[in-house]
């Protein structure tokens, strides 16, 4: 059991189950109109908790060799950026008084800064693997 927990695999399947729990509370709370803030505040806290521990344990998995799968986080950056989009946009579409809570903006910027520093990370780790193949040198 401990051997799962400590996979990156076990905590990206994790940010999928509170990714779309948060957005089902989301979409619940625009339609009634700001009244599901504490449920938001606990799902956006809990998710932006599991994608850091999922970031972080696949980067050390990719630094000691073990990470090898591909999960491309452009997709989590999409889906976040036609959230806050479209949260914008629909209150005025369906004219009610809906106010974007400032924990999905905050999940938002945790989406972008996770990304912008994983993204880094991988680029640093290809040019170690690119300078280890040039000098032909073992990796560790």
């Amino acid at each position: 059991m401990n051997k799962i927990l400590n996979t990156s695999t076990f905590w990206r399947y994790l940010v999928y189950f509170w990714n779309i729990v948060f957005y089902i509370i989301v979409i619940a709370d625009i339609l009634y109109s700001n009244k599901y803030q504490k449920a938001l505040e606990i799902a956006g806290v809990i998710f932006m908790a599991m994608l850091s521990i999922y970031a972080g344990t696949k980067e050390f998995e990719r630094w000691f060799s073990v990470y090898k799968a591909r999960h491309p986080g452009e997709v989590f950056v999409v889906s976040w950026t036609i959230l806050i989009v479209l949260l914008i946009i629909l209150p005025y579409i369906l004219d009610n008084n809906y106010k974007l809570p400032d924990i999905i903006v905050y999940c938002y910027i945790s989406v972008l800064t996770i990304f912008a520093l994983t993204r880094r990370s991988r680029s640093l780790y290809q040019k170690k693997i690119y300078n280890h193949r040039e000098n032909n040198t073992p990796l560790h």
